[in-house]
């Protein structure tokens, strides 16, 4: 029983976060001014991402893919980040928009 409830606390526990921004370098400017995380460009993907450092959680940092949503409106999709996971964007019963992922080396 011990050993199911340390596993129930860590698949609840965030690790890694996503931002979209209209302007990532304004945003990273932003972040960096205000949290004093640290943003690192990631090489070799499809998309200008970049890799944020935080004292918690990891994170990344993309230009956003689509229009800004209206008001309580969310990115809804699902893609795949190849070689690396499955990923997909939801709206909470507020109106927030949040993400998961799994983690697949065979995501195409």
């Amino acid at each position: 029983m011990l050993t199911a409830s340390i596993i129930d606390v860590a698949m609840n526990a965030p690790n890694y976060f996503e931002i979209q921004a209209d302007d990532p370098s304004r945003a990273a400017t932003f972040y960096r001014e205000i949290f004093g995380w640290k943003f690192t460009k990631a090489e070799g993907l499809p998309v200008e991402y970049w890799r944020i450092e935080t004292e918690g959680p990891r994170g990344g940092l993309l230009e956003r893919p689509a229009k800004t949503p209206p008001s309580q409106h969310g990115t809804n999709a699902f893609v795949a980040v190849p070689g690396v996971c499955w990923q997909g964007y939801f709206i909470d019963t507020e109106g927030n928009t949040f993400g998961i992922f799994q983690p697949d080396p065979a995501a195409k």
